[in-house]
């Protein structure tokens, strides 16, 4: 199959779990033997625009004519079988759309979050879920500055959205939501249900897993509120003030309370504050974790981290709402606290420190549910079936 696959790299400055999708998509494609290009823009470039080119990228985010321009060239000329557009913001735009329109090729969208229906994406704000503009007008993000917290900021990005939504819908063949509740949402909101299939991400297998009960309880990715950092170190001073778990907890990640986490964590024996860390050691620290903690506070789309512990052979305490509920199945490779509610996390983190053996049967399970359904085996085949699905013109059924 010839696939041609269109991406908005976010900044290189800190890690970026779609981009990886992303390439972990292109090279599984290509090693099954698939013909696969790329048309990319990349915003680390933004810096090295002139004073005056920086200015205008926002005028790009709802529509830039010589993106289109330049994609319906690369289509005549390449004519592939299908086109994977993932993220257009800011400097691709919806106008991708339009050049496979006009080209008539069929279209395939991996939604990564909650863009289609939120000008930021998170459906999140002021540490809460937040649903004002979903099934209407953006309008409520701009006042609110959802995006970078401005409504200057956010007035692009809402305006792009409100333009191009009827585009989206009527030109892409496919949408893969990444979890069944991101796809509950998205049918909720108004999107087309015949469009919209689940595909999970997929995860490679690490080639490491853990031996054990392991040594420190991890936490892993984006140190944002929204992620639920702050509910993590009150949960964590919970724990400490009544004699601790016996491992320490390690934080690996970057992101805008980096410096709070490094001030929180400073002194402690009890907490690590390891930054950044490339991906052969944040296999390593998932491989020796008692569990990994996703605490998020929005409503995840997916959770990667949360399957790299199921490859790991790791369970993981998770916010029991959004994706994390569908991917941890409660007591069994998991465990699921109450959103929100830090005594509530603080309580699963001691039940899965406090009983090894339990424990190891949950990394078990774990390990197992991502044999099933989380390789990249599984991955291919589901992509693949999207893909020739599309360019039959099939629609999504009602089990899908």
């Amino acid at each position: 199959m010839k696939v041609l696959v269109v991406h908005n790299r976010y900044r290189s400055a800190q890690p970026s779990g779609e981009n990886n999708v992303v390439d972990r998509e292109v090279a599984l494609l290509r090693d099954a033997g698939h013909d696969v290009d790329l048309f990319e823009r990349r915003s680390d470039d933004i810096a090295g625009r002139s004073l005056l080119g920086r200015a205008a990228v926002p005028l790009l985010v709802p529509w830039n004519p010589a993106a289109r321009r330049e994609l319906a060239a690369r289509l005549r000329a390449e004519a592939p079988d299908v086109v994977h557009v993932h993220n257009t913001f800011p400097l691709l735009s919806p106008s991708v759309l339009a050049a496979c329109a006009g080209a008539g090729v069929p279209t395939v969208a991996t939604l990564h979050n909650y863009g289609q229906v939120c000008p930021p994406g998170t459906l999140h704000r002021d540490g809460r879920t937040c649903t004002e503009c979903v099934g209407g007008t953006p309008l409520p993000a701009i006042r609110h500055g959802c995006y970078r917290d401005s409504p200057l900021a956010t007035a692009p990005v809402a305006v792009g959205l409100a333009a191009n939504r009827r585009r989206w819908w009527s030109t892409v063949a496919r949408f893969f939501c990444i979890s069944a509740a991101q796809r509950d949402i998205l049918r909720r909101a108004g999107m087309p249900a015949a469009k919209l299939a689940v595909k999970h991400n997929f995860v490679p297998d690490p080639g490491v897993r853990r031996a054990g009960t392991g040594e420190h309880v991890l936490y892993l990715g984006r140190l944002a509120e929204e992620k639920g950092v702050g509910l993590l170190m009150a949960a964590w001073d919970q724990l400490a003030a009544a004699g601790g778990l016996g491992v320490p907890l390690a934080i690996a990640g970057a992101g805008p309370l980096q410096a709070a986490v490094a001030r929180w964590a400073a002194g402690r024996d009890d907490v690590r504050y390891l930054g950044l860390r490339d991906t052969a050691a944040c296999r390593d620290l998932l491989s020796r974790s008692v569990a990994v903690v996703a605490p998020s506070t929005w409503l995840e789309a997916f959770g990667l981290v949360v399957v790299e512990a199921m490859a790991a052979g790791v369970p993981a305490v998770a916010a029991g709402h959004g994706a994390f509920a569908e991917l941890v199945e409660d007591g069994v490779t998991g465990l699921l606290h109450a959103p929100g509610d830090a005594g509530s996390l603080a309580s699963c983190l001691r039940r899965v420190a406090a009983a090894p053996a339990r424990n190891r049967e949950m990394g078990a399970a774990a390990r197992r549910r991502y044999e099933r359904d989380f390789t990249p085996a599984v991955g291919l085949d589901r992509l693949l079936a999207g893909y020739r699905a599309a360019i039959a013109g099939e629609t999504v059924g009602e089990r899908a």
